[in-house]
């Protein structure tokens, strides 16, 4: 493995935040234009990128890293024309900063406008997708702000590729290549650095598995914007429609069994088991779904296996899954309440009343009724590629696009008025 041991962390940090103050100068159109030649280069050089990623994908073999993980770290031509469209849909989404968001005058005359404006330097830690070191990239650039990237070890000779692509596109832009830095190193010291670099780092955003994810919290003296694990459930109601209810299942567990929007519990209720096992049944067979379930599941289920207490609490990343059997919504919510990530949760009725007492008590980013979980995603609501999925309450909630990553600035404008 390719491995850069010293970096200077605090060194990147300051050329990003020197980047930063040029970025906020720029237009639209200049940045737009930076964008859009990114994906160009992007998808000129993928074989460069692919070359890079082959010995990623060979160290992870060699590690005895299982599927869903390789499929995380896995770029094919396909997956880098993926990402660099997701930089020319970013390109023409609307500029998130300096909207003017209120406009008022003061009875002396002083005019006060609050006004959206970058973060400014925004840390980004990771683990495994290098699609992230784009798509990060691409929304920091078009909303103004500089960003630090630290990708995991495990994509370390991938992200440094597409990083250094990503440099030679900015030098034929306004956009400084300074204004994406990556850390090239393996070395935990180096994640700990930029941990503490408060001074020159507006925000850090994790994006990975539950223990990154609160290793940055429990030790960032830099502000966190929290994304989440995502433990999501599927709640069969009584009143479910079972063509519905099936086809919803088998896609929210399925399409993309590694992803934090997969649901990894099915909470079904009882009558409803009793009346459709065998659809039920049959359609887990035929998607080589694996049951991991409560007594009642196990008995009803052939082949599942009795859910231990880390089964209500697991996220498989797999076609594994947990059911567990209630007597009503009420208890599927407390189920939810119990085990949930605050991220995606799903219930499949027909009766409005008990979808409105579900949607109306989960505490979740992302609610459904009669959907896959799998649309929590920036793309797929029309945010242009995201930056991660907000669990917390504070800033910002849910798929986090170009708003999320801006705050405001109140601008008085007066004739000389004193206090």
């Amino acid at each position: 493995m390719t491995v850069i041991n010293k970096v200077n962390v605090e060194e990147q940090a300051i050329l990003a935040k020197k980047a930063a103050k040029t970025l906020s100068l720029l237009s639209t159109e200049e940045k737009n234009e930076a964008l859009l030649t990114l994906a160009d280069v992007l998808d000129a050089d993928y074989e460069t990128i692919l070359t890079a990623n082959k010995e990623d994908l060979e160290n992870g073999r060699k590690k005895g890293y299982d599927d869903a993980y390789m499929d995380r770290l896995t770029l094919t031509k396909e997956r880098v024309e993926e990402f660099a469209g997701g930089l020319r849909d970013v390109a023409k989404l609307e500029d998130p900063t300096g909207i003017v968001d209120s406009d008022w005058t003061l009875d002396n005359g002083l005019n006060v406008q609050k006004i959206t404006v970058p973060l400014g330097v925004i840390g980004m830690i990771y683990e495994a997708r290098p699609n992230v070191t784009v798509d990060a990239s691409g929304l920091a650039l078009k909303s103004g702000n500089a960003i630090v990237l630290k990708g995991g070890s495990s994509a370390i000779n991938s992200n440094k590729k597409i990083v250094d692509v990503i440099h030679r596109g900015l030098e034929q832009t306004k956009i400084p290549k300074e204004a994406v830095q990556f850390i090239a190193s393996t070395d935990r010291e180096a994640t700990q650095q930029l941990f503490t670099m408060k001074k020159h780092i507006d925000v850090l955003i994790p994006r990975g598995g539950g223990s990154l994810i609160q290793a940055v919290v429990n030790n960032a003296t830099v502000p966190v914007l929290e994304t989440g694990v995502g433990n999501c459930h599927i709640y069969i109601d009584v009143e479910a429609d079972v063509t519905k209810a099936l086809a919803i299942l088998v896609n929210a567990k399925t399409d993309r069994p590694a992803v934090c929007n997969a649901a990894e519990t099915a909470i079904i209720h009882k009558d409803w088991l009793d009346k459709n096992k065998d659809a039920l049944i049959q359609t887990l067979k035929e998607n080589n779904i694996a049951v991991h379930g409560d007594e009642l599941a196990v008995k009803v289920i052939q082949d599942a296996v009795p859910a231990g207490e880390d089964d209500w609490a697991n996220e498989y990343l797999s076609t594994d899954i947990a059911i567990k059997t209630v007597n009503n919504v009420e208890e599927a919510i407390d189920h939810i309440d119990a085990y949930g990530t605050k991220h995606s949760e799903a219930i499949i009725t027909e009766n409005k009343g008990t979808a409105d007492t579900f949607m109306k008590l989960v505490d979740a980013a992302a609610l459904y009724h009669n959907a896959s979980t799998r649309f929590t995603d920036g793309s797929a609501l029309g945010f242009g590629a995201e930056i991660g999925i907000s669990t917390q309450k504070l800033h910002a909630r849910g798929p986090m696009g170009l708003p999320a990553l801006t705050t405001i600035k109140y601008m008085m404008n007066g004739n000389g008025q004193t206090r």
